[in-house]
């Protein structure tokens, strides 16, 4: 909720105690089981309660759509999903984070790769947030110069200036970063500086849209850029070479490899999916069924089911042995699918919405219950730990900006929900 919603709220704190309001540091699971707002927001000395502005926030929010009213035509086609699983609990808050977003339709920026590391984007900072020793430490910023260190064929030696990054992804050691102008920057996480940087293309619709690293079949780690000028590309990251070039009649928006890395989903700015063999490009499946263009694709870790969110506000559940209709159709509340992440212990499904809203499915009931978490900003991306232990949400807003990790309790075989939210 930026100030101008704050005011429309009813909001009449004098400067002072808003800022005392505004300026405190931590929320511990204790204040929230009493009745304190997580985020920070001081309903109690507002005209307009929680549940009244979320009702607002219902009606008022504008979904993006590049087809007309697509949202509205799906109702009939829903899942009719029973709400208020109970699968996690508020840990704590603190406001050091501050997780931002470039482009409203882009929403993978936030990344885990372990139960207490991850990496996200703060304007032109990738940052690294440690939820253990609640350290915040600056991994590279794309604000000045940026230029590799190594030498790789095909690397720009004088790399680039105001990098704006559109995307990012990070595994393990590595982190790719791509930009509104086709940039990839490679970087090891162990090493000084940048290993690698090209530019996909010079087309002038040449936005990175999404960024994979995977396991080949040929052994090693590959990374895959998605593109606005209809390309997929694959490059290795040893040499980083130029593996495979695969080309669409559309925008590729989103790409996600199956587990045993032979399928590709591909999704963009069309109503249909694919599925793309990955050795040679073609196409071996279309699924179709969304009324919309799809920014975002996941595959369940069995290799069977894959999801596509649209900005239909729909989440589609594919079975690979029978695409002719999906397993289930999915609604969210607010407004487009823009992210979606399946846990490693193949219990849970995460879809973000573009705000306020991130649902977490039962998959072992066939998605037909689900939590909602419920807050009010907007998604900069959603990552779950290589261990399946940790969920992390990333928040932005103008007035209240937002980073939640959720913690599974391994002693009590409970999960814990830690919210970690920032004033900007």
């Amino acid at each position: 909720m930026d100030e101008e919603d704050y005011g429309r709220a009813g909001g009449d704190v004098d400067s002072d105690k808003y800022d005392v309001l505004t300026k405190v540091t931590d929320t511990s699971s204790a204040q929230a089981r009493k009745g304190k707002n997580i985020q920070g927001i001081p309903w109690e000395r507002l005209k307009l309660t929680r549940e009244k502005y979320r009702l607002t926030r219902l009606e008022q929010y504008k979904n993006y759509e590049n087809i007309l009213a697509s949202g509205e035509a799906v109702d009939n086609e829903c899942k009719q999903v029973e709400k208020g699983g109970n699968y996690y609990e508020f840990f704590h808050n603190t406001r050091l984070v501050k997780p931002t977003i470039l482009h409203f339709q882009l929403r993978n920026l936030v990344w885990a790769t372990s139960k207490h590391d991850v990496y996200l984007m703060s304007n032109y900072s990738v940052m690294h947030w440690s939820s253990l020793s609640c350290n915040l430490s600056e991994i590279i910023n794309f604000a000045g110069h940026v230029a590799p260190t190594e030498k790789h064929p095909g690397s720009l030696l004088e790399g680039f200036t105001q990098t704006q990054i559109s995307t990012l992804a990070v595994r393990d050691n590595f982190m790719v970063a791509g930009g509104f102008q086709g940039e990839l920057t490679f970087k090891h996480l162990d090493r000084k500086g940048v290993a690698f940087c090209t530019r996909t293309t010079y087309d002038e619709n040449a936005i990175t849209n999404a960024i994979e690293i995977y396991d080949s079949l040929r052994g090693g780690i590959n990374f895959m850029a998605s593109n606005n000028d209809c390309s997929l590309r694959e490059y290795d990251t040893e040499r980083f070479q130029l593996l495979n070039h695969f080309r669409f009649p559309w925008p590729v928006n989103h790409t996600s490899i199956s587990p045993d890395q032979r399928l590709i989903t591909v999704v963009g700015d069309h109503l249909d999916g694919l599925l793309v063999d990955s050795q040679n490009g073609k196409t071996v499946a279309t699924v179709a069924g969304h009324r919309d263009y799809s920014f975002a694709s996941a595959w369940h870790p069995d290799g069977r089911i894959f999801a596509t969110g649209n900005q239909d506000k729909t989440c589609r559940v594919w079975d690979i042995r029978n695409l002719s209709m999906p397993v289930a159709t999915l609604k969210g509340n607010l407004g487009a699918v823009r992210s979606i992440r399946f846990s490693t212990d193949w219990q849970f499904m995460i879809v973000a919405e573009p705000a306020d809203f991130v649902h977490v499915y039962n998959t072992r009931s066939g998605f037909q219950e689900r939590q909602d978490i419920d807050f009010f900003g907007e998604i900069s991306g959603v990552s779950v730990s290589p261990d399946g232990e940790s969920l992390y949400i990333g928040i932005w807003d103008r007035t209240y900006a937002s980073f939640c990790s959720i913690t599974k309790d391994t002693v009590m075989g409970t999960w814990i929900l830690t919210c970690e939210y920032v004033l900007l």
